[in-house]
């Protein structure tokens, strides 16, 4: 089958899938170029409340389909700098689940999500230095805001592969479940942030990725809708509460 990106919406989760099997899901030029458009037209969508980005089979990612980059590797790194950045853009929950290797552009895409959850077994590797490349300036940051400093240098200068338990210890991974189990984790835990209020998760993901210029835009969208007064009589109601509030208005 064609190197493509599946996708699918169902109880207001997206689910993307990378799908290359046949090179364990490395990204082509099409695939990178394909994802923000898609990541936009989700965004747009009112039925998605999160999103999950997957890989097909029992890999995530083994990074960029490597004979992408013989012609225009400057171009190639470009592509993946603007799908990681629509990624990390994208206004609602994402998580990433991880089973097998997550290398390269793999774990540059899992970086770029808000959650990482991986199943015992998974590898991750940030492999720039075994090709001569410079890794993007977007992407190096964005990993040391996960793993530090010391963490992001050992990965990016070695290009050593870490299993599951070090991603955890280091913070690049945020859950490790067990062979089997993560498919049920991540289809529990979508349903428990579909559940809360998108008001509270929009403004406080923009705050957690740094941006400082919009106290005020957050404090009027709180008073201009209902989904604090909801949540406190749900509260004392002893029910579950039912958020209006949607990243469209």
């Amino acid at each position: 089958m064609e190197p493509e990106l599946l996708h699918g919406v169902t109880d207001a989760v997206a689910t993307v899938v990378l799908h290359h099997p046949a090179k364990r899901n490395a990204m082509t030029a099409a695939m990178w170029a394909g994802l923000p458009p898609l990541l936009d037209a989700l965004a747009a969508d009112p039925a998605v409340r999160a999103l999950v980005l997957t890989g097909a089979g029992g890999t995530f990612c083994a990074g960029a389909d490597i004979s992408t980059l013989q012609d225009s590797p400057d171009e190639a790194q470009a592509l993946a700098v603007r799908a990681e950045e629509a990624l990390a853009a994208f206004p609602k929950p994402t998580l990433a689940a991880v089973r097998g290797h997550c290398v390269g552009g793999g774990a540059q895409l899992a970086a770029a999500c808000d959650l990482r959850f991986a199943e015992e077994g998974a590898l991750f590797g940030v492999t720039p230095a075994r090709l001569g490349i410079v890794y993007p300036s977007s992407a190096t940051r964005r990993l040391v805001s996960l793993v530090g400093p010391a963490t992001a240098k050992y990965l990016l200068f070695s290009g050593e592969l870490i299993d599951a338990g070090r991603a955890l210890r280091t913070g690049l991974v945020d859950e490790v479940l067990p062979a089997d189990a993560l498919d049920e984790r991540v289809g529990e835990f979508t349903r428990l942030l579909t559940s809360r209020s998108q008001l509270t998760q929009a403004a406080a993901k923009e705050f957690a990725n740094g941006r400082t210029d919009r106290d005020a835009h957050w404090s009027a969208q709180a008073r201009g809708n209902g989904d604090t007064a909801e949540g406190v009589a749900a509260f004392l109601q002893r029910r579950e509460p039912r958020f209006t509030w949607t990243t469209s208005g």
